[in-house]
């Protein structure tokens, strides 16, 4: 089991090959719902993802003796995955029936299940498609609050909704691991409060140079091997000047 926080140099989302290749490979099948008539906003979007793997990984299920806590600890021995897919509709209500976790933000419904098998998807799941997540937002997000977590996104990348809630959802992973017991259960408690921006160019190169969570892909889908996709600012995790 990985029972250490993943650092910048130790991440599972890295490219490059390792162990983790070896392992049986698992996933992580998160389902968002986008109804014709009112799809959510893209940044809601990202942001519920982003609590729904955190609500997961806090689960009392998933730790310890819970009865997720061993397909987790194979998912995080293996390679990182996670895969976002859409519903609606009847779909939606289907997806629901399986034993999983739903998070809703202000527009958005995101549920998320336990690791499956790369291979195993349960039926209800693997109907549903992968591609149509292009979400928009209809109005600017506003400010964000810098005394709660920021995920920023790479300002000179293009992804989709879907690739972009699967890359948020490791920045938030990153975090979560690298938090002391009582950073995690205040966070918890808070309900994750976070937010999703794309940063400046300008404040990317200093971001990924800030020696905070950094997530690089593994490059199946959309993007280039290795591209930096998220940075996990989360305030616990910030160097004072001259630390």
């Amino acid at each position: 089991m990985n029972s250490e926080p993943a650092s910048v140099n130790d991440s599972p989302f890295r490219s490059e090959p390792s162990a983790r290749d070896d392992a049986p490979q698992f996933v992580l099948p998160l389902v968002v719902r986008i109804e014709r008539s009112a799809p959510p906003a893209r940044t809601d979007a990202l942001e519920t993802s982003a609590r729904a793997v955190l609500a997961l990984l806090s689960d009392e299920r998933s730790v310890g003796d819970g009865e997720w806590a061993q397909a987790v600890r194979d998912w995080e021995d293996a390679r990182i995955r996670k895969v976002v897919r859409r519903a609606r509709g009847a779909e939606w209500r289907r997806a629901e029936g399986l034993p999983g976790i739903t998070v809703t933000g202000k527009t958005a419904e995101v549920r998320v299940f336990p690791p499956v098998p790369l291979d195993g998807w349960p039926k209800e799941l693997a109907k549903l498609q992968v591609s149509g997540t292009d979400l928009d937002d209809p109005e600017p997000p506003v400010d964000i609050d810098r005394s709660a977590p920021v995920l920023w996104l790479n300002p000179e990348l293009d992804m989709s909704a879907g690739k972009a809630m699967a890359q948020t959802g490791h920045a938030a992973q990153l975090a979560w691991w690298e938090l002391s017991d009582e950073e995690r259960t205040a966070w918890r408690d808070a309900g994750f409060p976070l937010s999703v921006r794309t940063a400046e160019p300008g404040h990317w190169g200093e971001l990924t140079g800030a020696g905070l969570p950094l997530v690089r892909d593994a490059g199946f889908t959309e993007i280039a091997p290795g591209s930096c996709t998220v940075v996990a600012d989360h305030p616990s995790l910030r160097r004072t000047p001259g630390a």
